[in-house]
């Protein structure tokens, strides 16, 4: 005698709940991996743009020389497949962008001062610039500081 294998009351599918979750955590894309997206898509755009340069240097001008129809009509049709998957691939950077502004929307600006350690002992300079930082911050800029002096000298 063998028991019945255990079956969900919702079928095949998953409860509710964690398909509303798993459909948030896809909306919800790491911003990280957003900018490698758009990365690529700039890679992608600046491959594609050599691509078209490329066919409109090889292509001949209806000058007087032997004009082949198949060969223009081919290499026509090869450069308006690229400029469409170019104007494609720019709409895709546009979302991307887009949607990394929006997840770095409510984001208080980092001076980038603040984020590179600094090898030499100038606190009185970084102190008058930075007078709005709080105590534990300065802290750690100290110990970072210490921190390098001990690895660089």
């Amino acid at each position: 005698m063998t028991t019945p294998p255990l079956v969900s009351p919702f079928g095949s599918q998953p409860p509710p709940q964690q398909q509303q979750q798993q459909a948030q955590a896809a909306r919800d894309v790491n911003t990280a991996s957003l900018c490698r997206i758009g990365q690529e898509t700039v890679q992608d755009i600046v491959l594609r743009t050599m691509e078209i340069f490329q066919l409109l240097r090889n292509m001949q001008l209806p000058n007087g020389v032997t004009y082949h129809p198949n060969t223009h009509q081919d290499r026509l049709g090869k450069l308006q497949e690229h400029l469409r998957m170019l104007s494609v691939l720019f709409r895709k950077l546009r979302l991307v962008y887009d949607k990394c502004n929006e997840n770095c929307a409510g984001l208080d600006p980092v001076p980038p001062e603040q984020l590179i350690p600094f090898l030499d002992d100038d606190s009185s300079k970084h102190e008058d610039r930075t007078g709005g930082q709080s105590r534990a911050s300065s802290e750690e800029r100290r110990e970072i500081l210490e921190v390098n002096k001990t690895l660089f000298d």
